[in-house]
């Protein structure tokens, strides 16, 4: 059951962002080009997402998960060098490709080879920070 659910979520999740234009590379650049043609409809698409979340985050934590025993969720505030850098390097990321991980998945039926080339480097970009973070913990 509980993967038949995740199946629909991520189904549900995936038309969110077609209908949004999530997945359009230009719609997003032209959202992040602030001091050029600025495009602000996906200001509204943000608003509602962050809107939602504010409203429905304490009663979901409050209530508990209904498919797991428990949340995941990370207590750190810290903000370092490691979270600057990751944030930066996203931002950049989704900026020069106009792109960013969920999006991309769900680009990937499109057959794009872009897009292919997207999801095959960041694929490869886990597997690089899985294995120096296996190697730091190891050695």
């Amino acid at each position: 059951m509980r993967n038949i659910i995740s199946l629909i979520s991520g189904f549900i999740f995936s038309l969110g962002l077609i209908i949004s234009q999530m997945i359009n590379p230009e719609k997003v650049q032209g959202f992040l080009d602030v001091f050029g043609s600025w495009d602000v409809s996906l200001m509204f698409v943000m608003g509602a997402a962050v809107g939602i979340n504010l409203v429905l985050f304490p009663v979901i934590i409050k209530r508990g998960p209904c498919l797991n025993d428990h949340f995941t969720l990370s207590l750190s505030s810290k903000v370092d060098l490691n979270l600057l850098l990751g944030s930066i390097l996203f931002g950049v990321g989704w900026g020069v490709s106009g792109i960013c991980p969920g999006p991309a998945l769900v680009n990937l039926v499109k057959f794009d080879s872009k897009m292919v080339l997207f999801v095959s480097s960041m694929f490869f970009g886990m597997l690089v920070f899985s294995k120096q973070n296996f190697f730091k913990e190891n050695i």
